[in-house]
């Protein structure tokens, strides 16, 4: 990438250069006094070069690479996160990598001391008006579901298998866990409090929130009550109940509130039904 594009600017908290390229994106440019520099985007918080004191660049850059956002740059260094590729319930991985990055309102200043070979730059992520209306989910939690298999309802019921150590939400979801504990916690870590779940002769567990996409095109659900609810249900979704002439199934189903801090105790220690 040409320097020549770029229009140059100091950050008076640091001493960093700033630079910024046609689409507008700044750039950090750190130099250490061995003569070795890097730059980092502020779009994604990605390393897009690392040069040594001979002026090697020791990353790959496409030749082909779009800087523009939204799509992330294909090279250098990426901020894959909360997840790597498709693993989890966001975008191929995540949303860091698509998002701008700020300089930290608290970075210390480098020190240019010839003795330290050795220069840093703090970036942090702040939430845009739409990461708001999803991230409040992040504090709601299931517990209980852990290393199961489910049917994913938006992928044709494809089976796949729970990686995560809880269920937390930040996208449309619509599962079924099969072959369930008979004990399930969803968690409210803002509200401070956690729901419990009993069942029995029900096998399966529902989860499903429609999010922002889908609760638009419900005719009888508001727009934003997707942050307000979420469904968590007992269910025989799998495997169909059937009865012989004479048989007796039952379904149970119990929902108690509990305070956050004793939640472990209910899921640790059932108490039978």
């Amino acid at each position: 990438m040409s320097m020549g594009r770029f229009a140059n600017s100091t950050d008076p908290r640091s001493g960093l250069e700033v630079l910024r390229d046609w689409n507008g994106v700044a750039q950090v440019v750190l130099r250490s006094p061995k003569g070795a520099s890097a730059r980092v985007s502020l779009h994604g918080g990605q390393v897009v070069s690392w040069r040594n004191d001979r002026g090697e660049d020791l990353l790959f850059t496409s030749s082909k690479a779009i800087f523009k956002p939204p799509n992330a740059m294909r090279g250098g260094i990426q901020m894959c996160f909360p997840q790597f590729g498709y693993s989890g319930t966001l975008e191929r991985h995540g949303f860091a990598r698509n998002r701008i990055w700020a300089l930290d309102d608290e970075h210390q200043p480098i020190n240019h001391n010839d003795n330290v070979s050795k220069v840093s730059v703090d970036l942090i992520l702040k939430p845009s008006e739409d990461d708001l209306k999803c991230w409040p989910h992040c504090e709601v939690r299931i517990e209980g579901l852990e290393t199961l298999d489910y049917l994913d309802n938006l992928s044709h019921k494809e089976r796949f298998t729970e990686q995560g150590d809880a269920i937390t939400f930040e996208s449309e979801v619509d599962r079924v866990y099969v072959s369930s504990p008979n004990v399930v916690a969803v968690l409210d870590h803002e509200k401070k409090h956690s729901f419990v779940i009993r069942k029995e002769g029900l096998p399966d567990v529902v989860v499903w929130n429609p999010w922002e996409k889908k609760s638009k095109t419900m005719v009888d659900f508001g727009d934003e009550e997707y942050k307000q609810m979420l469904c968590v249900d007992a269910a025989a979704v799998e495997r169909a109940i059937t009865l012989k002439p004479g048989e007796e199934w039952t379904g149970k189903l119990e929902l108690s509130a509990v305070s956050s801090t004793n939640c472990s105790d209910h899921l640790d220690h059932p108490v039978s039904i």
